[in-house]
Order: structure tokens, then sequence, then C-alpha cells
């Protein structure tokens, strides 16, 4: 196995025992996921520091996601592929968040200068846009807006969708969402 792959393996590893763990995750919990060696952990990061920011970065990405969406038929009706993608989202956000607020709360917090985590977010970003741009291609016709355009909306709806707004807490499901953004919010008149 290549560096690059154990150092991906073993992040692959980590990733979930930092969501469950957060900072206190211990080297021998880490060794033990990625079925190795506490020494061979620390050959391949200088420390846990560096591990953790190396997860943090991995979190951040939207491979998995764009992956994910990626493999939507696009032979589907056009709201079953915006629900398949809008749940991929989802739970790359909930991923995200979950590491985010699981690592702020035991004081680790990813080091980063600001402009590169604007430029990160948005080429992030404008890779989703751009895998669900695709999405929308075979309506393109039908669409009232271009392909990217009516993704980035959707996007810009799906993420606020997941603020919270409502006094009871409900938030709306994919279905609500998608079925609002194709046919608007108003019923048969």
């Amino acid at each position: 196995m290549s560096a690059d792959e154990r150092r991906r393996m073993i992040v692959q590893s980590v990733l979930p025992l930092l969501v469950e763990h957060g900072a206190g995750v211990t080297s021998s919990q880490i060794a033990r996921a990625a079925g190795i060696g506490e020494g061979t952990v620390f050959r391949v990061f200088k420390d846990k520091d560096e591990l953790f920011a190396t997860c943090f970065a991995e979190a951040l990405k939207p491979d998995q996601v764009l992956d994910a969406i990626a493999v939507i038929d696009l032979d589907q009706p056009l709201d079953e592929r915006l629900i398949e993608a809008a749940d991929a989202l989802s739970a790359h956000l909930q991923r995200m968040g979950a590491l985010m607020a699981v690592m702020h709360g035991s004081g680790k917090r990813p080091e980063h200068r600001h402009d590169d985590r604007k430029d990160r977010r948005k080429e992030s970003m404008g890779v989703m846009r751009d895998a669900m741009a695709e999405l929308f291609e075979p309506e393109k016709d039908r669409l009232r807006l271009p392909a990217a355009q009516s993704a980035a909306l959707f996007l810009s709806l799906l993420f606020s969708g997941r603020l919270r707004f409502d006094e009871n807490g409900d938030e709306p499901t994919t279905m609500e969402l998608v079925d609002v953004f194709l046919h608007g919010a108003l019923g048969p008149a």
C-alpha cells in the first residue's frame, strides 16, 4: 500500500471515530479502527493534530456527494433525480455538521486561513452546482432558466430548507422541497 493510500485509509477509518468521540479519540482506537499498529499511524501522520486537520479537509471535500450524484439515473423523472441528489447532499451536510460540532465542542478547530476556507467553499459549491446542473440537462428545453441557474436555485432552497424556521422544529421533507421547487408554493386554483 502506498503512503497516500495508507493516509486515505487511516482518515476514512478515523472520521466516524471523530464524530463519535471528538478529539478525545485515543491512538489505540485509531489504530484498531484502521487495522494497523499505533506506530504506523504516527509514521504516516506526525501527530494527532495533523491527522485531525487531514480529517477536517477530507470531510469538507464534496467528492463523496459528487460520486453519489454522478450515478443518478438520468432516465428517471426529474423529481426523482432531485430527491436522490437532495438526500445525498443532506447526508453530506449532516456528516460535515456532526464532525464540526463534535470537534468544536472538544476544542479542536481546523487551522486554516479565512481566504483559503472561502475559496474552498466557493469551489465546492461550484462543483456541486455543476453536478446538479447535469441532472437538469435532460429537461433543458422545458426549463424556465438555464440548467446551471436552476441547479443553483435548487441548492439554495435545499440548503436553506435545512434551517429550522418552524417554531415546532418541523423541517420540510425532501419530497416537499422538490415539489415546491418544481411546482411552486401555490396549489390548484
